[in-house]
C-alpha cells in the first residue's frame, strides 16, 4: 500500500496554491515526499520545518527538499510561489541534502524566476518533447541550486548536539512512521531518554517529537483515504494501527471527522474541481 501518485514519474510545476489544492494540511502536516522539490517563494511570510529544523521563509527564498526528506510549510495567506517537482530517479545533479536559500541579488532571483517560467510554459502547452524541454530548463535549476548553495554566505552553521539528534529524529520518522513504534523506542534507537528527545526536537522545531511523529502519521492516512479506494481497516493495519476502532478515534480526534466522512467530503471536492471550467 501507498500514498504515491503516478505523475511522481514527471517532472512537474506548481504553484503552492495548487500543491494544497484547497487543504491546507497537505503543505502543514510533516510529511515527506517521493520526489525532491525545489520551492521558490515569491512573496509573503512563513515558516518551514526542514532536516528537523525550523526556519523562517520570505520573499526570494529557495528552498529545495531532497525525495525522502521530513519537512512542514506553513505560510501566510497572500504567500506566493512555485515548487517544481522531480523524479527521484532523475540523472540531474541535485543535492543530496535539504537546503534553504535567501537570494539577495535581483539577477539570481531572475535567473531562477525564468527557468520556473520556462518550464512551466513547456508543461501547460503540451507539445511533442515537453517533458525533455522541461528536463534541459531543469537542469539549468540544478546548477543553479548548486552555484548558490556554494557561496560562502549560504554555508550553514554548525549544529549543537541537540539540532543534530532533531534531525536523526526526523530521519528515523520518515522511515519508520507506519511500524507502530513507540516515541520510547524511538529514544532508545537514538541513544537517549523520551524526555531528552522531546526537549531536543522541541527547541529545533518548535513541535514535540510526539507532534512530529503524529503528523506523519495523519499525513498518510489522510493521503491513503482521500486519494485511494483501500478500506479504512487496511489503512489502519499498513500504519500500525492495533485496530480499526483505534484508527478511527486517531483520525477523528485530529480531524473532527470519521474516517469515512473524511473520503466522502474528499471525493465531494474532487468532483466539484473537476466540473469547474478551466481557468
Amino acid at each position: 500500500m501507498t500514498d504515491s501518485n503516478p505523475l511522481d514519474r514527471m517532472l512537474r510545476v506548481r504553484t503552492l496554491s495548487q500543491l494544497t489544492a484547497g487543504q491546507d494540511w497537505r503543505l502543514n502536516l510533516a510529511h515527506d515526499r517521493e520526489v525532491h522539490m525545489l520551492l521558490w517563494l515569491t512573496r509573503g511570510q512563513g515558516l518551514l520545518m526542514l532536516d528537523g529544523q525550523r526556519r523562517g521563509l520570505g520573499p526570494h527564498n529557495a528552498v529545495f527538499v531532497p525525495a525522502g526528506s521530513l519537512f512542514a510549510l506553513d505560510l501566510g495567506r497572500q504567500s506566493i510561489g512555485q515548487a517544481v517537482l522531480i523524479p527521484a530517479a532523475t540523472p540531474l545533479r541535485f543535492p543530496q541534502i535539504p537546503c534553504h536559500l535567501r537570494i539577495r541579488d535581483a539577477q539570481v532571483q531572475s535567473e531562477l524566476t525564468s527557468f520556473i517560467e520556462a518550464a512551466q510554459r513547456e508543461e501547460q502547452q503540451d507539445r511533442p518533447l515537453a517533458q525533455d524541454a522541461m528536463e534541459a530548463h531543469v537542469a539549468l535549476m540544478s546548477v543553479w541550486l548548486r552555484r548558490e548553495a556554494a557561496k560562502e554566505e549560504h554555508v550553514p552553521q554548525p549544529r549543537n548536539a541537540g539540532e543534530r539528534l532533531s534531525s536523526r529524529f526526523a530521519e528515523q520518522v520518515s522511515l519508520q512512521y507506519a511500524s507502530g513504534r513507540t516515541m520510547g523506542q524511538y529514544a532508545k534507537d537514538l541513544g537517549v531518554t523520551p524526555t531528552h528527545l522531546t526537549r531536543a526536537v522541541k527547541a529545533a522545531t518548535g513541535r514535540t517529537a510526539a507532534d512530529i511523529l503524529t503528523e506523519r502519521i495523519l499525513y498518510a492516512a489522510r493521503s491513503l483515504l482521500e486519494m485511494t479506494p483501500h478500506p479504512a481497516q487496511n489503512i489502519a493495519r499498513h500504519l500500525g494501527f492495533g485496530s480499526a476502532a483505534y484508527f478511527t478515534r486517531f483520525i477523528q480526534q485530529h480531524t473532527g471527522h470519521p474516517p469515512s466522512i473524511l473520503r466522502r467530503n474528499a471525493r465531494a471536492l474532487q468532483q466539484t474541481s473537476s466540473n469547474q471550467p478551466p481557468a
